[in-house]
């Protein structure tokens, strides 16, 4: 996709990787919406982007979302491009899972996202162009301990735009989803990092996962999965998951005592 002159809804604007891209994203001629939960942390960002619109809006509710669609078609005058980043993480054993946070995960890095590309497709399909980008995880496609709700929102989002992408075709409205590893970002309290010490997992800072999704649009990329061996690992996962079972449990233990340090 060329970005230039494009009209583009970005959520989760004010975070780790929203920032970087938003910065990247104006830089390439991109008009922009950003959408966030907090007015303040959007305004520090106009600082940069004085062009922008800035939308306040609680994705976690079909109406929340519609609202946001409704009001950056409003400032823009139409939407050619989505990036939907806002999401929720949780590091915890999963019979620690409260059920506010599971409800939360499932609607914020899942249900979120149905619930946007259902206000933003008549537009784009009518019009026979767009595209909506989503950022998954590698966790999305390769469970791990620790992450078990986790993972089960950014599964239930792959499936999501693997069967929306099908469905889309021939249309002229494309689908990408950016599967990153770790990035260091405030979703993630400090005993992720310590795991990650302990474990040899590697984080990636923001900024590079951020070029990697803007690449992603730029190529028109359907599914890009990020990291050195995480690619490999995924398929992997998929091909002989009963090896990776094994391969794991030996962290398993390790992962446990840093996931029930987690307040």
């Amino acid at each position: 996709m060329d970005i230039r002159g494009k009209r583009v809804l970005l959520t989760g604007a004010s975070g780790g990787i929203g920032t970087p891209l938003a910065q990247r994203l104006a830089a390439a001629g991109a008009r922009l919406a950003l959408v966030g939960r907090r007015r303040e942390a959007l305004e520090a960002l106009a600082g940069d982007i004085p062009s922008a619109a800035l939308v306040v809006a609680d994705l976690g509710s079909a109406p929340g979302c519609r609202a946001a669609v409704d009001e950056a078609r409003g400032a823009l005058g139409g939407i050619d491009l989505l990036v939907h980043l806002a999401g929720e993480g949780s590091f915890r054993w999963f019979t620690e899972e409260d059920d506010e946070t599971i409800e939360r995960l499932l609607r914020t890095n899942c249900a979120s996202a149905m619930w946007l590309a259902k206000a933003l497709l008549p537009e784009m399909t009518a019009r026979g162009s767009g595209r909506l980008v989503f950022c998954g995880s590698v966790l999305g496609a390769l469970a791990l301990p620790g992450y078990t709700a986790y993972a089960a929102s950014k599964f239930a989002l792959r499936g999501f735009t693997e069967g929306l992408r099908r469905e889309l075709a021939g249309s002229g409205v494309g689908v990408t989803l950016v599967a990153p590893r770790a990035v260091r970002t405030a979703l993630n309290p400090p005993q992720v990092y310590e795991m990650a010490q302990a474990t040899k997992m590697a984080v990636d800072p923001p900024e590079v996962v951020a070029e990697a999704i803007f690449e992603a649009i730029r190529r028109d990329a359907r599914e890009v999965v990020l990291g050195g061996m995480e690619p490999w690992v995924v398929r992997l996962n998929a091909l002989w998951p009963g090896l990776l079972d094994r391969l794991l449990r030996k962290q398993t233990e390790v992962v446990r005592r840093f996931a029930r340090r987690v307040p």
